[in-house]
């Protein structure tokens, strides 16, 4: 049992403090830097961040996931979006360092309880836990999406980022629902809305 969890708890302590790794170049890497002013940087930078507590979140509810899947096809879908949120990690590490921002002080909080949130809900049944994953990306796409048309309009760097980003959340979206994510009720949708307003909140700033 010890054993078994050595390796997860190798993967938060990486997710959360280490750097990430990637195989896909970050996206608008070859572009040149934008003249923004310092208030647009800063802007930027905290947008980045917000994305960043995203894709620790994304680590952690992956993780959970799989630990308590009960289907081999469906742990394997989660542990490749969890790759791919691995490489989002980077590139929103890279361009908060480019910007000359912080990644936020509350990325362990935020691990943990989303670790805990994905573990409960891959107990919930593969059907539901797909489900749960279904809605994060629906609702991770529509926040990527704003983040997109707040950005400076010169900054295409963090455009693109963000953009395949958002192109591959709904990947993720659609694997899901084709494994069979069943749809989660109402309130459980305005829960997970209201939670990441919440972390959206405090992470641009904290």
């Amino acid at each position: 049992m010890i054993n078994s969890l050595i390796p997860e708890f190798d993967k938060a302590l990486r997710a959360v403090f280490a750097a990430a790794p990637t195989r896909r170049p970050m996206p608008g890497a070859d572009l040149p830097e934008a003249e923004m002013s310092e208030e647009e940087r800063r802007h930027v930078a905290a947008l980045m961040r917000v994305n960043h507590c995203g894709e620790i979140c994304a680590q952690a509810l992956y993780q959970g996931q799989a630990l308590s899947s009960r289907d081999p096809a469906v742990r394997r879908e989660l542990e490749q979006a969890a790759w791919e949120e691995t490489e989002h990690l980077n590139w929103t590490e890279r361009r908060i360092a480019e910007l000359g921002g912080r990644k936020s002080l509350l990325n362990p909080l935020w691990y943990a309880g989303s670790l805990a949130i994905g573990v409960f809900a891959g107990k919930c049944g593969d059907a539901w836990s797909l489900g749960f994953l279904a809605e994060t990306e629906r609702q991770v796409e529509g926040h990527l999406e704003s983040h997109k048309s707040s950005l400076p309009a010169q900054d295409r760097k963090s455009w693109e980022v963000l953009e395949q980003m958002k192109t591959d959340e709904m990947r993720h979206a659609e694997t899901a629902r084709y494994h069979g994510a069943r749809e989660l009720p109402a309130p459980v949708k305005l829960t997970m809305k209201l939670s990441s307003k919440l972390m959206t909140r405090l992470s641009y700033v904290v």
